[in-house]
């Protein structure tokens, strides 16, 4: 029959706009302001007297606050804030109180039902310039770049030195190495050497008392060299590890000499963030010192495990290879059920690890295990004002010392872990790239809305105005016809919100600028469908058969036009970034839901008005069925 659509496809598509309202509906909550604790290290367990702590103080700052909680592992907790405009200072008082070994971070805590959650419904991401984020920025530590250069050196030079055979008492201090000889000969002879391996020192001979002295300088330009690479390695880390925690559309870049900003829109889990980027988790592997190795060329690391506490080893200070050489990285178990990681090295750092196990087979290689920690003090500064200094230090433990059995390759494993969380964490690290230098938060805030509240408000308005003109355009003009395309209409927003919130993209204003150009698609195959209806009217069909005609010649064109729109937005999302992306992800979307609700809603509704009716006159319009006119 004619305009009649089987039961199957009502049912169908009732189901389809129930999902697209349920998905949809977390977008009607909003979220509260909240601060978020974690530990610094995935070990450390929050327990509830150090929340009470942190409760404490703001209650005595006259804070309010609800809704604390602690995770059932104890990794995170969670206090609820009853005013935004002194969350920064609730951080503040309460990051003081809970004391070192905590990070306190600024976030939004979901508002969404239990039972809305239980169906894995989530809401919208939004960007920067409607809802904000969180905005850091970090500060590259380059004097401790500088100062692993300078340990390299001295290193290698001691090396090429020894295996020349040349004896000298070789020292460090900022950015020169002192070489002492007891002849001139040995110091020619060390400052060839010197040089031809490394032709960046500014090489300068010295003459004093009885010594013959060689320093090595590092000359301004290397060191300028030494920050850039330092800074760009720490951008390209910074920015994998934003990617392992799949933010949409971040910003990451650099900012003067040695800063970087991290902008992170709608995320929510600002303490894992925090953890994450400003983590400094590194390894090191050196073989443990002979009994007859001089003390200037090793040093005592103790064990980080627990049940080792107490113990320690010797190391050698020169290096096999850094976690800088890692590949890949994955968490694991062993045959024992304990946490461990499977490490795989690029091709110089399989070649470097081969080369230094096959000739010390039965020595024992440590696996050294190296965090960036700080601790926390308070200060008066030129106003009077107490502020807050954190003063990093590194940490450095020995996670296993085992017997090299037989040479390693580029694939191996390492051991002496706590738990599943931290070999997990390690490996996160490890894959993502191990940070060239130190870095540390100089500034964290919320950011608001880039455009101004007001601007986004009048947006939304004009987007309101906009709709409703164009409602009452449709059911003025097209009359029934108009408030099937109306009510498609309603469900072509209802299911771009939903899909939106499914797939976890970011809504930014030029986003918003995409769902009304959906919106004038969406209206506009309509337009094109009953257009060919009324044109079918006009050359006397029967009204049935006016409407079936209407809707299978009008499709092609619509897909013809849309399709071609969605090229473009492809070609948009693939060669753009920031709020081009976000132009393109609802655009793209929003033509594919207002194809699917002006063809087949439309057209369901159509037929449930008009389909197996034996009627005279379409409301269409002022068109009338051949014979009718007066």
């Amino acid at each position: 029959m004619v305009n009649k659509y089987p039961l199957w496809k009502y049912i169908l598509l009732m189901l389809a706009l129930l999902a697209g309202v349920l998905y949809s509906m977390p977008n009607l909550y909003a979220p509260d302001p909240a601060l978020q604790i974690t530990g610094e290290s995935s070990s450390l367990v929050l327990d509830q007297r150090a929340l009470n702590r942190g409760l404490l103080a703001l209650d005595a700052a006259d804070i309010s606050y609800f809704g604390q909680e602690i995770n059932s592992d104890g990794r995170n907790g969670l206090v609820r804030l009853n005013n935004r405009e002194r969350q920064l200072e609730a951080q503040s008082i309460f990051s003081r109180a809970i004391g070192d070994g905590y990070i306190v971070a600024l976030n939004l805590a979901p508002t969404t039902p239990e039972w809305l959650s239980a169906w894995g419904a989530k809401p919208m991401k939004l960007g920067l310039d409607l809802s904000g984020g969180v905005h850091f920025k970090l500060e590259v530590d380059t004097e401790a770049a500088i100062k692993q250069r300078m340990e390299f050196y001295e290193i290698s030079v001691k090396r090429k030195l020894r295996e020349e055979r040349i004896r000298g008492r070789i020292s460090t201090e900022r950015n020169t190495i002192q070489a002492n000889f007891r002849s001139e000969e040995h110091r020619e002879s060390a400052r060839a050497i010197i040089s031809e391996n490394h032709p960046e020192l500014f090489l300068d001979r010295v003459n004093q008392d009885d010594m013959w002295i060689i320093r090595a300088t590092l000359v301004d330009q290397t060191i300028k060299e030494i920050i850039d690479y330092a800074v760009s390695q720490n951008l390209t880390t910074l920015r994998n590890r934003v990617n392992e925690l799949g933010v949409s559309e971040p910003l990451v870049q650099r900012q003067g000499r040695n800063r970087i900003v991290v902008e992170l829109p709608g995320i929510q889990d600002t303490a894992e963030a925090k953890r994450i980027l400003g983590k400094v988790a590194n390894l090191e592997f050196r073989l443990v010192a002979n009994l007859d190795t001089p003390d200037s060329e090793k040093q005592k690391f103790s064990y980080r495990s627990p049940d080792l506490k107490g113990s320690s080893e010797w190391l050698e200070k020169a290096v096999i290879i850094t976690g800088e050489r890692v590949s890949n990285a994955q968490a694991s178990f062993d045959q024992n059920g304990q946490p461990n990681v499977l490490i795989s090295l690029d091709g110089e750092g399989g070649t470097q690890m081969s080369r230094a196990t096959r000739y010390n087979i039965k020595r024992r290689m440590g696996v050294l295990f190296i965090e960036r920690k700080f601790r926390t003090r308070y200060e008066v500064d030129d106003q009077g004002q107490e502020v807050q200094v954190k003063v990093p230090y590194d940490e450095k433990k020995l996670l296993t010392a085992p017997v090299i059995q037989s040479a390693l390759g580029a694939s191996f494993q390492i051991t002496g872990l706590d738990n599943p969380m931290e070999s997990s964490e390690l490996a996160l690290m490890l894959r993502a790239g191990a940070l060239a230098a130190p870095i540390s938060f100089v500034e964290e805030r919320t950011v608001g809305p880039s455009l101004g509240a007001e601007n986004i408000r009048l947006g939304v308005l004009s987007i309101q105005v906009g709709l409703a003109c164009v409602v009452l355009f449709m059911i003025f003009y097209y009359r029934v016809f108009g408030i099937a395309a109306v009510i498609a209409l309603s469900s072509n927003l209802t299911l771009l919100v939903a899909l939106m919130s499914l797939i976890g993209a970011t809504l930014t204003l030029p986003g918003i600028a995409g769902i009304v150009l959906t919106v004038g698609m969406a209206v506009d195959a309509n337009v094109l469908i009953f257009s060919r209806i009324r044109e079918e009217l006009r050359n006397r069909t029967t009204p049935q058969m006016a409407i079936h005609q209407g809707f299978e010649r009008a499709v092609s064109t619509i897909l013809d036009a849309n399709l071609t729109t969605l090229i473009v937005a492809i070609i948009l999302y693939a060669v753009g970034s920031g709020p081009v992306k976000g132009f393109a992800v609802t655009l793209s979307i929003g033509i594919l839901t207002s194809m699917f609700t002006a063809i087949m809603g439309t057209r369901s509704l159509i037929n449930l008005f008009y389909g197996g009716r034996n009627i005279k006159l379409l409301s269409i319009g002022k068109e009338f069925l051949p014979g009718l006119e007066k």
